[in-house]
């Protein structure tokens, strides 16, 4: 497996997520090795192969350093992300997944290098759905520059680590956010619309903000919690009352999926990944950003709709099981192979 990103140095679901599949793979007798920018995971059975890099332009140096790498001994090349070049240089089979769209990201970044350097990698995806022996995307949506890719295999949550319990549920109200302060997971957003139409509605409610990048002077109601590991992150979905994520764009969205798992009522905007992991609303609430504030109290106020909804979220959930995705991955490695050899 190739991905500039794990868990272990960054906070994007793409490196979770491969995490979590190699983990299985290895779990099931495979052997895995990752090849990732970021540091070895700690508690991970795979090998790990860390292309070290310093200085800028990073992602598109990490695909040159990738271009040395022999990759000849491998059974299969899975790439996650960017295809980082992998063109002419295959194992027995070159497997790649669109966890997303650059191109989708381009139009929500802010700045015109980050919007070039998106663009950028939104011609390099492409190129690698033409290269690779087979192309997955992990929802439909994620297809729309590249209507030619046919198959979805979404991405895949543990529910060993991820259900519900009510009796760790918080006495008090509690909104969780798993993201980014700024950027289009727009931390900043919720906890202005916290602030500033929640509180003064349900006083003794908090706002968990799982998020590393949140400013020192935030509300004491906002509790910053910064990095934490899956143990406590899977702690937090079950005490928690409401989940909510205001993205403006994800190509899923992993944690919508593991809060639904964790029997959490989910409070989204509409973009495609969200639509998509609450089955267009059905198993989530879907608001407009102006709007969000009155959702929230109605929701943290309304105990039998939040029932209903943990009902349908876990019911969806059990479509974004890990052991699942796994399988649909052991059966596109086998069937790639064979294409390969006939």
């Amino acid at each position: 497996m190739i991905s500039y990103y794990l868990p272990s140095g960054s906070k994007i679901g793409v490196g979770h997520q491969v995490d979590a599949l190699a983990k299985e793979l290895v779990r099931r007798g495979h052997e895995v090795d990752v090849f990732s920018a970021c540091p070895p995971v700690s508690g991970a059975t795979y090998r790990h192969h860390h292309i070290e890099l310093s200085g800028s332009l990073r992602t598109f140096r990490f695909a040159a350093q990738l271009r040395r790498v022999d990759f000849s001994r491998y059974d299969v090349l899975h790439a996650h992300g960017d295809d980082y070049w992998m063109w002419r240089h295959r194992a027995g089979a070159h497997v790649r997944t669109l966890h997303g769209s650059c191109f989708d990201e381009a139009i929500h970044i802010r700045g015109a290098v980050q919007r070039l350097r998106m663009f950028l990698l939104g011609c390099s995806e492409v190129l690698a759905t033409v290269v690779a022996d087979a192309t997955v995307a992990v929802s439909p949506p994620t297809r729309r520059w590249t209507p030619w890719v046919s198959r979805v295999i979404p991405n895949g949550v543990d529910t060993s680590a991820f259900y519900p319990d009510d009796a760790c549920l918080a006495r008090h109200p509690v909104v969780l956010f798993v993201g980014t302060w700024s950027g289009r997971k727009r931390g900043n957003l919720l906890a202005r619309t916290f602030v500033d139409g929640v509180l003064p509605r349900i006083p003794d409610a908090e706002l968990w903000m799982v998020s590393d990048d949140i400013p020192s002077d935030h509300h004491p109601a906002v509790h910053a919690l910064g990095r934490v590991g899956n143990d406590r992150l899977a702690n937090l979905y079950r005490q928690a009352w409401v989940f909510c994520l205001p993205s403006s764009y994800e190509g899923f969205g992993i944690p919508y999926a593991e809060a639904m798992a964790s029997g959490l009522p989910v409070v989204a905007t509409p973009n495609v990944g969200a639509r998509y992991v609450t089955n267009d609303g059905r198993a989530g609430v879907l608001v407009d950003p102006g709007a969000l504030g009155d959702e929230l109290v109605r929701l943290l106020g309304d105990s039998h709709r939040r029932a209903q909804l943990t009902v349908e979220g876990l019911r969806r959930s059990h479509d974004f099981s890990l052991q699942t995705v796994v399988d649909d991955y052991e059966q596109l490695y086998l069937e790639t192979m064979a294409g390969r050899l006939n």
